[in-house]
């Protein structure tokens, strides 16, 4: 996927899923069910940030959501596009044959809530039921967002200052279709300010 600039229509820079993700609405690697509601707590190298997901907001989301944590599929993931004011971007395992394993979309939610400052959902290309495992977090009050179909999971709970000292620096350089082949190994070598997550695990459910 070319690499896209933040001066793109937001259509543009908001198709974030990788090239090569043909499969669609096909069983994700777990089968696990969440529970109603549950809290992730991301343990990030600039502090704790803690994720509320309401499952009736998007059922789809929150289920890959879940089964990603549980495979303990973001530990070591960086950050890997940050937009001041914008979003706050990560999804790519740390082992590239991570991510290629769940590389397999998931059906689209309807967008319930807003894209309010700390929602987070899952990124998308312009196509139908095109989400994987890229999820951003909103730094800004992105209510445009909401008839493009990006349906928030959730919200930050804790830890905004955190997520406000992710590292910036590199805008939106890093290259998509390497980070899909090369992993933390391209991203350590090209972009080694990048912020990243240490584990995220799942501390808290009802329902």
């Amino acid at each position: 996927m070319v690499l896209l600039r933040t001066r793109l229509s937001v259509v543009a820079i908001l198709a974030l899923a990788f090239i090569g993700s043909t499969l669609v609405a096909k069983p994700s690697p777990s089968a696990s069910v969440p529970a109603k509601t549950f809290r992730v707590l991301f343990d990030t190298s600039e502090g704790p940030i803690i994720i509320d997901v309401d499952r009736s907001l998007a059922p789809h989301g929150a289920q890959r959501f879940y089964e990603l944590v549980k495979a303990k599929y973001f530990d070591g993931a960086r950050f890997y596009r940050v937009v001041p004011g914008f979003v706050v971007q990560w999804g790519a395992a740390a082992n590239p044959a991570v991510t290629k394993k769940w590389d397999v979309t998931i059906p689209d939610d309807r967008v319930k809530t807003s894209n309010t400052r700390g929602t987070v959902a899952f990124a998308a290309t312009g196509n139908p039921n095109s989400r994987t495992t890229h999820l951003f977090i909103n730094l800004g009050n992105n209510a445009r967002l909401d008839a493009m179909g990006f349906a928030p999971i959730g919200r930050v709970s804790s830890g905004m200052p955190a997520v406000g000292r992710i590292y910036a620096g590199y805008g939106e350089q890093p290259d998509q279709g390497l980070i899909a082949s090369g992993g933390n190994a391209y991203l350590k070598k090209n972009f080694p300010r990048l912020d990243y997550i240490k584990t995220a695990r799942i501390v808290g459910g009802s329902g």
